[in-house]
C-alpha cells in the first residue's frame, strides 16, 4: 500500500484549516448583517465538528498505516499471542497495542540472546572437555607405540607391560565413543526404551553381587535398607540395571577412602518408588550440584580424572531415567557424603 508522506498529509490539513476558517469567517460576516446569530452559531458549530472530524481521521489515518508495517513485521507473533497482548492492552489503541508487542519482542529477544550465550559457553566447555578426555589416552599410546619403535619392542621386560597400558587407553577411547553414540541416541529417540515387568530390589542385589569384587578393592560395603521385600515396576530392564550400575560405581569410588558405606534405599513415594544410593565420602560442594549430570563435568573438589571413567556416566544416567518419564536428583554437602535419589513407577 502507497500512502503519503507527512508533508502531504500537513499540507492537505493546512488547506483544510484555510478554506474551513475563511468559510466560517465569510458565513459570520453574512450573518452579521443578515442579524440571524441563531443560524450562524449552528452553521460554526457543525463546521468546528466536521473539521475536528476530518483532521482527526486523516491523522489517525496516516500512522495508523505508519504504525501497522511495525506490527506486521514485529507482531508475526501467533494468533493466539496477539489476542493476549491486546487483552494487556487498556483500550484498542493501535499505539498502545504495537507498543505491548515492541515490548513483548524485545523481551523474546533478549532470552534468545541470553540462551544462545549459555549455549556457546556449554558448546566451548563440550569441545574442550572431548578434547582433554581424547588427547590423553591418544598421547598415551603415542608414548607407548614410539618407545616400542625405539627398541623396547625387543626388551621381554618392557614390550607385554607397555603393549597391555596401550590396549587400556584404546579401550578408554572406545568408551568414550560410545557413550556419546548412546546419549546421542537417547537424546534424539533412537535409542527405544524396552519395557518389562521385573522386581527392583531384586535387580539392585545382582548388581551388587556383580560390583561386589571392585567394592572390596576400595574398601567399600555396600547394604540394602527397604521396608518392602519386592518392588515390581514396568522399565527396560538392562537401562535400568546400567543406571545402577553407574550410581554405584560413582559411590565406590568416590567414597570415604579408608571405610565406605554404600546405602542403597528403597522408599514408597506415592504412585513410584523412591530409590536411593548414598556413601559417607568427601560430599560435592552446592555450587556445583547443578552441572554434575554434565557430559564430562568433574568438580575440582572430589570428581577427577584418575578416578578413570568416561566421564559421560551420569549424564546416561538422566538420560535413561528420563527416558522412562521419571526424575533424578542429587543431595550432597562437604564432608557428609552424597546421594542420588530417582523415582520409578509401581506397577
Amino acid at each position: 500500500m502507497v500512502t503519503s508522506s507527512p508533508k502531504k498529509i500537513a499540507a492537505l490539513n493546512a488547506l483544510i484549516i484555510t478554506v474551513i476558517t475563511i468559510a466560517s469567517y465569510a458565513i459570520l460576516t453574512i450573518s452579521l448583517h443578515a442579524f440571524r446569530i441563531i443560524p450562524m452559531l449552528i452553521l460554526l458549530v457543525i463546521v468546528f465538528i466536521s473539521s475536528y472530524g476530518i483532521i482527526t481521521y486523516s491523522l489517525e489515518k496516516f500512522i495508523y498505516e505508519k504504525i501497522k508495517i511495525i506490527y506486521k513485521t514485529i507482531g508475526s507473533l501467533k494468533t493466539h499471542k496477539k489476542r493476549e497482548l491486546k487483552k494487556k492492552a487498556k483500550s484498542d489503541d493501535v499505539l498502545e497495542i504495537v507498543n505491548q508487542v515492541v515490548l513483548e519482542w524485545d523481551k523474546e529477544k533478549k532470552q534468545e540472546i541470553e540462551e544462545l550465550k549459555r549455549m556457546a559457553t556449554y558448546r566451548r566447555e563440550f569441545l574442550g572437555n572431548v578434547s582433554h578426555e581424547l588427547k590423553t589416552p591418544i598421547f598415551n599410546i603415542q608414548g607407548y607405540v614410539l618407545s616400542l619403535l625405539d627398541g623396547g619392542i625387543h626388551d621381554p621386560d618392557i614390550n607385554q607391560k607397555f603393549l597391555k597400558k596401550a590396549e587400556k587407553s584404546v579401550n578408554r577411547m572406545i568408551a568414550i565413543v560410545e557413550d556419546l553414540e548412546e546419549i546421542n541416541k537417547l537424546e534424539s529417540g533412537e535409542l527405544k526404551i524396552k519395557k518389562e515387568s521385573f522386581d527392583l530390589i531384586e535387580l539392585t542385589r545382582e548388581v551388587i553381587d556383580f560390583m561386589e569384587m571392585k567394592a572390596e578393592k576400595f574398601n567399600s560395603r555396600i547394604q540394602v535398607k527397604s521396608s518392602f521385600r519386592t518392588a515390581k515396576t514396568m522399565a527396560d530392564k538392562r537401562r535400568i540395571r546400567q543406571v545402577l550400575i553407574n550410581l554405584i560405581d560413582n559411590a565406590i569410588k568416590y567414597g570415604d577412602i579408608e571405610r565406605n558405606l554404600i546405602t542403597i534405599s528403597f522408599y514408597d513415594f506415592h504412585d513410584n518408588y523412591l530409590v536411593e544410593v548414598s556413601d559417607n565420602g568427601k560430599g560435592i560442594p552446592e555450587e556445583f550440584l547443578p552441572r554434575l549430570f554434565e557430559r564430562f563435568y568433574r568438580t575440582e573438589f572430589s570428581r577427577s580424572r584418575d578416578k578413570g571413567g568416561s566421564g559421560l556416566g551420569l549424564a546416561i544416567v538422566k538420560h535413561i531415567i528420563e527416558a522412562h518419564q521419571q526424575t533424578i536428583s542429587v543431595r550432597s554437602k562437604p564432608g557428609k557424603g552424597t546421594t542420588f535419589s530417582f523415582t520409578m513407577i509401581k506397577t
